[in-house]
């Protein structure tokens, strides 16, 4: 497809904060490397996700990893056939993770089919297995590549989405230790992410993108989007939909970044959780500056921007999932990856301040409120509040 804000009175973190959510996070490490190994064959009853997956990290000379956490060189692009078990144990928004190497596709998630192509492969890719309408995802901090392929696969797969799925995966070196270096490396990605979405926007056989983007990786979706729109005075009509999970952004700067993305812009949706423990990680990073993703949005200044730039805001604070981070509830909660594969589908905007209604999602409407800039959102019982901002 390509060629080859200020600090809050009052809160504050000392060292035991630090360590404990420290804690937390160590504690989801452990997974077994070297899954991406060609396996076979598909069992009965098994579903794939065929993705193309455009990356930016360095090759390895290891089939079962292919790629590390390095700066490649050059853009990649693969074809990935990932089979998901028949278990109708599992829950939606898990991950089957192997147990062991290579994976047992009747057991867990698996790679059946991989091919490397160049552009003329990828449009082709394109052509086979597209509908038209093309589903980019980039990935957040801390994310082997093969996390990031699996993830992306159920989230394809629970979210029932016929969009076409293609994965941006940018160097991260997947630990915790190396925040600067994926914050940078994501700058380093900036004008090969540029590439694909200019590429998609110019492919005749794509009518239709969403992007969908979390935490760090929203960081990188920003800049480059706005760096096409300071080129070009707007972004391609061609993207209807943009979606911040979790956002890594310091506040200032997205109010920065959403001015400058011109106008008629895509459908900006925010999903935020004011107990999400990897943002308080990397506010602590930061300054002690609001990450957009743990924002109140019902609250200054951010109301009157959300107002002004039009945005829409799902505010997940009150969803349990079994995340003990709280930083992936868009993927790992059923309701909420239901709610954006049927909206996608529908063509309708997963902003809408009427979700809810049609939807029925985590329950029934227990009333409305003045939202932002005053126009009536949606409360939805459980688990979750639509803020709508007047589209």
């Amino acid at each position: 497809m390509i060629a080859t804000s200020r600090p809050s009175p009052g809160r504050r973190y000392g060292p035991i904060a630090v360590l404990t959510v420290g804690l937390v996070l160590t504690a989801c490490s452990g997974r077994p490397e070297g899954v991406l190994g060609v396996t076979g064959p598909l069992p009965p009853g098994a579903s794939t996700v065929d993705m193309l997956v455009v990356t930016t990290r360095e090759p390895v000379d290891d089939e079962t990893r292919l790629f590390n956490g390095e700066r490649g060189k050059t853009i990649h692009q693969t074809e990935m056939v990932v089979s998901i078990p028949p278990d109708p144990q599992r829950k939606v928004g898990e991950v089957e993770w192997p147990s062991s190497t290579p994976p047992d596709p009747t057991r867990s998630f698996a790679v059946i089919r991989r091919v490397e192509h160049d552009e003329a492969g990828a449009e082709a890719w394109f052509r086979r297995v597209g509908n038209g309408r093309a589903l980019i995802f980039v990935h957040g901090f801390n994310t082997r590549y093969d996390d990031a392929v699996f993830r992306f696969a159920q989230f394809v797969h629970d979210s029932g989405t016929d969009f076409t799925p293609i994965l941006f995966t940018w160097p991260s070196r997947g630990t915790l230790v190396a925040y600067n270096y994926d914050r940078e490396s994501t700058n380093y990605s900036r004008d090969a992410f540029e590439a694909l979405i200019r590429a998609a926007a110019a492919d005749r056989d794509i009518s239709q993108i969403s992007i969908l983007a979390h935490s760090m990786g929203t960081w990188l979706t920003m800049e480059t989007l706005r760096q096409i729109a300071i080129k070009d005075g707007r972004l391609p009509a061609k993207i209807h939909d943009v979606v911040l999970a979790a956002p890594d952004i310091d506040g200032d700067v997205f109010r920065r970044q959403i001015a400058r993305l011109g106008q008629p812009r895509p459908r900006v949706s925010l999903f935020v959780s004011r107990d999400d423990k990897a943002l308080d990680v990397s506010r602590l990073i930061a300054g002690d500056v609001d990450r957009v993703g743990a924002i109140d949005p019902r609250v200054e200044p951010w109301k009157s921007t959300l107002e002004k730039e039009n945005v829409h805001v799902f505010d997940l604070t009150d969803v349990s999932t079994s995340d003990r981070l709280a930083h992936g509830k868009f993927a790992a909660d059923g309701d909420v990856v239901r709610l954006i594969g049927s909206r996608l589908i529908a063509g309708q905007p997963i902003s809408d301040s009427r979700v809810g209604f049609g939807d029925r999602v985590g329950g029934v409407v227990s009333g409305t409120f003045g939202a932002v800039g005053g126009v009536a959102g949606t409360v939805v019982g459980a688990p979750f509040t639509v803020i709508g901002a007047g589209r």
